[in-house]
């Protein structure tokens, strides 16, 4: 547990930071520096990270983790990385307004519906955990214990 509360607020903590550098640093919210750049930081983070933490994972048991353990060490991960990255955007939210969301699929500039909000979290959230059940079975598979090593 403690493994999957370090790694995945590390990985909000980077996408917080590039989040607010981004945002100060370039205002046009449809630059492909938003556009393209935040998801792809966002993902190198999050697949970096939880392979960090399951390299971690291995270096306190002091063998390879089993699949399992690895799988269910990347998806704890992932859930706290979505739910601290979600409370960051509701503080955002408060903070800056629905300013930055006017990028958002359906979304005209100063009008965005709570319905358009709540899906953006919900996105959020989910896609954050399943990208992360995708990099913790892959990475899972390369760093896991094999049976033939057992023996």
């Amino acid at each position: 547990m403690k493994t999957s509360l370090k790694y995945g607020l590390l990985i909000a903590l980077g996408a917080m930071a590039w989040v607010l550098i981004a945002h100060f640093t370039i205002t046009n919210p449809a630059s492909i520096v938003h556009q393209l750049g935040t998801p792809i930081v966002f993902n190198v983070l999050q697949f970096a990270l939880t392979y960090l933490g399951i390299k971690s994972v291995e270096r306190e048991k002091g063998d390879r983790p089993t699949f399992k353990e690895g799988l269910t060490t990347g998806v704890g991960i992932s859930v706290v990385y979505a739910f601290a990255l979600a409370l960051f955007f509701v503080v955002v939210l408060a903070v800056v307004g629905t300013k930055w969301m006017a990028v958002e699929p359906g979304a005209r500039p100063g009008a965005v519906s709570r319905a358009q909000i709540a899906q953006a979290f919900v996105g959020l959230f989910f896609l954050a955990v399943i990208f992360g059940l995708i990099y913790s079975t892959v990475i899972s598979f390369f760093l896991a214990k094999r049976r033939s090593e057992e023996q």
